[in-house]
C-alpha cells in the first residue's frame, strides 16, 4: 500500500476556484495563495450571512489508543462520500501544528484515499495563521516586558506573569526559563515559560472570534499578569490590542482547499485539545454551514474531550449545534481496551472485544445525553473478522444508535457511502434535541462536578489547596458563570491514563485553575497535562527531506 504522502502527491488537484465555484463562490471571492489553496473574504461571509444554514454532523471518537481510530479519516471520507451521492458537502477541520509533524503524532490530513489536499502544505505553514498567531503571543509578552522595564506604571507583581511565549515547535528545553538576564538594559530577570503555539489563548480567541470587532473585543480581556495587590493586568492596558489584531487581520479569514476527491474543506485554526475547546474556527463552520447542506467536522481526541467542548463551549459561545453525530471507533482500539498487547491487535479475539466495549458504551451514553442522535461507525481494517463486526453491530444497536461501517482509508468516499447513507437517514428522519450538560448560572465546582461524573464517570472531585483558592478568586473576579475547560488525559477516561475500558470508583482531582478570559472559558488541570510537548528519542523529523521538488517522507 502506497504511503500517505504518496497517494497525495499523486492526487490531480483542480484549481481552488473550481472547488470553490460548487459552493457558489465567486473568484473575486478568493484570496489565492497560489493555485489550490485560499482564503475566504470577508466580502463572502457578508454577502452570505442571511443564508440558510445547512446541517451539521460532528465526527468524534472513542479515547485515542497506539491502535489507532481515524477520525480525521472518517471525516474526510465521510465528506467525500456525500458528495459521491450528490450532496452539496463540505467539510470543516482544525489546521495541523507543526510540533507534532516533526514529532511522533503526524498531521491532520486524514489518511489513504480519504484526505486533504495539498497534503505538504497543508502540513507545513499553509496559509501562515499559526506565524501570525506566534508572532502576535510574542508581540503581547515583549509589550508586557517592555512595561515592566520602563518603569512598569501598571505595578505589575512580576511573580505574577501568567502570560508565556509560544512557538509552533516541540521544544522541550524551552518549557521553562529565565529571561531578562545580562545588563540592566536587558530586562527584569524573572522565571518565564514557553506553551506549543496552539495552546496559546490567541489561538482559542481566534477561533471564537465572529469577525474582528469580536476578536479585538476578545484580545483586549486577555489577563497577562495581576498586580501587587492582587488585581488583573489585561492585553488591553497594555495598549496591544490594535498591535496583534494588524497581526491576526488575514489569519481571521477562514482557508478553503480540497479532498482527493474535490469536497471542499474549510480547514481554519487549531487550539489545543486539552487546554482549549480543539475544534476549528467559528467562522470557518458558520461560513461552511451558509454554502453547503451538510457540513461534516470534527473535534480533538476522543469524545470525553474533543466532543464535550465542542457541545458545551463552542456550541454555547457560537449558537449552533450539531444535527447528527458520528462516533468513531475500530476493533483493534476496542480489543486494546480489552487488555489486547498491541501486536496481537490483528487476531479475532470477541473475549477482549467484549472487555474493552464497555468504553465505546461509555460515550455513546454521554453523548447520548446531549440529545442529538447518534451513528456508530467502525473504521474498517483488513483483519477485523466477520464475528467481530457483528458483535459491535448488534450492540451498538441495542443502545438505541444506528451502525455504519467505513472504508474510506482504502477506497475515499465509495467506502463511506453506507455511512453517508445511515447520516443522511437520520438528518431526515431524526431531530435533535440538543441540550448542554451545564447552565451558566452554576458554580465553578458544579459545572466541573457535571462534567466529571456525567462524562468521566467519576464519582466525585477533589481540589488541591492551590486549586481552590484559584476557584475562589476567579470566582471573586467575576468569572464565574464562564463555561469550564477541563485539561485531562486523553488516553482514559479518567485522569489517570493508565485505566482503559471504562473506570469506575475514582476521583478527578483538579491541581489548578486558571481564567481564560479572552477566550472565555475557565481552564481547569487535572493530572500532568503537557503545554510543550518534547521530541521523541526517534523523532519523525529525522525521515523528513527534499528529492527533487518533492517532500518525502512527511507521512
Amino acid at each position: 500500500m502506497k504511503s500517505d504522502i504518496e497517494i497525495a502527491q499523486e492526487a490531480v488537484m483542480k484549481p481552488i476556484t473550481e472547488v470553490a465555484e460548487s459552493l457558489d463562490i465567486a473568484a473575486d471571492e478568493l484570496e489565492l495563495y497560489g493555485k489550490y489553496k485560499a482564503k475566504l473574504s470577508d466580502e463572502l461571509i457578508k454577502r452570505v450571512e442571511n443564508n440558510k444554514d445547512g446541517k451539521l454532523v460532528l465526527v468524534t471518537a472513542i479515547n485515542p489508543t497506539p491502535a489507532g481510530e481515524g477520525k480525521t479519516t472518517v471525516t474526510v471520507g465521510l465528506g467525500e462520500a456525500l458528495g459521491k451521492m450528490g450532496k452539496k458537502a463540505s467539510i470543516a477541520l482544525r489546521e495541523p501544528s507543526l510540533g507534532p509533524c516533526f514529532g511522533i503524532k503526524g498531521g491532520a490530513a486524514g489518511g489513504g484515499y480519504a484526505q486533504v489536499v495539498p497534503m505538504e502544505d497543508l502540513n507545513l505553514h499553509f496559509t501562515g495563521d499559526f506565524h501570525a498567531i506566534t508572532s502576535a503571543n510574542n508581540l503581547l509578552a515583549a509589550m508586557l516586558d517592555n512595561h515592566i522595564q520602563q518603569g512598569n506604571e501598571l505595578n505589575i507583581d512580576t511573580r505574577q506573569v501568567v502570560w508565556k511565549r509560544c512557538l509552533d515547535m516541540n521544544d522541550r528545553v524551552l518549557r521553562n526559563i529565565v529571561v531578562g538576564m545580562g545588563s540592566k538594559m536587558d530586562g527584569v530577570v524573572r522565571e518565564d515559560h514557553f506553551v506549543i503555539s496552539v495552546a496559546s489563548e490567541i489561538m482559542a480567541v481566534l477561533c471564537l472570534a465572529n469577525d474582528m470587532e469580536d476578536l479585538k473585543e476578545k484580545l483586549s480581556k486577555i489577563i497577562v499578569a495581576y498586580t501587587y495587590d492582587g488585581k488583573p493586568v489585561t492585553a488591553a492596558d497594555l495598549k496591544a490590542v490594535g498591535a496583534m489584531a494588524a497581526l491576526l487581520k488575514d489569519a481571521i479569514k477562514p482557508n478553503i482547499i480540497q479532498t482527493l476527491e474535490h469536497t471542499p474543506a474549510f480547514v481554519h485554526g487549531g487550539p489545543f485539545a486539552n487546554i482549549a475547546h480543539g475544534c476549528n474556527s467559528v467562522r470557518a463552520t458558520k461560513l461552511a454551514m451558509k454554502l453547503s447542506d451538510i457540513v461534516v467536522t470534527e473535534a480533538g481526541f476522543g469524545a470525553d474531550l474533543g466532543a464535550e467542548k465542542f457541545l458545551d463551549i463552542k456550541c454555547r459561545k457560537a449558537g449552533i449545534s450539531p444535527d447528527a453525530i458520528v462516533l468513531v471507533a475500530t476493533v483493534r482500539a476496542l480489543k486494546y481496551n480489552g487488555g489486547v498487547a498491541k501486536s496481537d491487535l490483528s487476531d479475532e479475539n470477541v473475549e477482549a472485544l467484549k472487555k474493552g466495549i464497555v468504553n465505546l458504551e461509555k460515550h455513546i451514553e454521554n453523548l447520548q445525553q446531549y440529545g442529538v442522535p447518534i451513528v456508530v461507525t467502525l473504521n474498517q481494517f483488513v483483519s477485523d473478522t466477520e464475528a467481530e463486526l457483528s458483535f459491535v453491530k448488534e450492540f451498538v444497536e441495542a443502545k438505541g444508535c444506528d451502525f455504519a461501517l467505513a472504508q474510506v482509508w482504502e477506497k475515499g468516499g465509495e467506502g463511506g457511502l453506507d455511512l453517508a447513507s445511515k447520516v443522511c437517514d437520520v438528518l431526515e428522519n431524526k431531530k435533535a434535541d440538543f441540550k448542554m450538560i451545564y447552565d451558566d448560572d452554576m458554580s465553578l465546582k458544579d459545572k466541573i462536578n457535571a462534567v466529571a461524573t456525567k462524562i468521566y464517570g467519576a464519582d466525585g472531585v477533589t481540589y488541591a489547596a492551590a486549586a481552590e483558592k484559584q476557584l475562589k478568586a476567579i470566582t471573586d473576579l467575576g468569572f464565574g458563570t464562564l463555561p469550564v475547560c477541563m485539561a485531562k488525559t486523553q488516553y482514559s477516561l479518567s485522569d489517570d491514563a493508565t485505566l482503559l475500558g471504562r473506570p469506575e470508583g475514582f476521583d478527578v482531582n483538579v491541581r489548578e485553575v486558571y481564567v481564560s478570559a479572552g477566550a472565555g472559558f475557565v481552564v481547569v488541570i487535572t493530572g500532568s497535562i503537557m503545554t510543550m510537548p518534547g521530541l521523541p528519542k526517534v523523532p519523525a523529523a529525522e525521515r523528513i527531506d527534499v528529492v527533487g521538488d518533492k517532500i518525502v517522507g512527511l507521512f
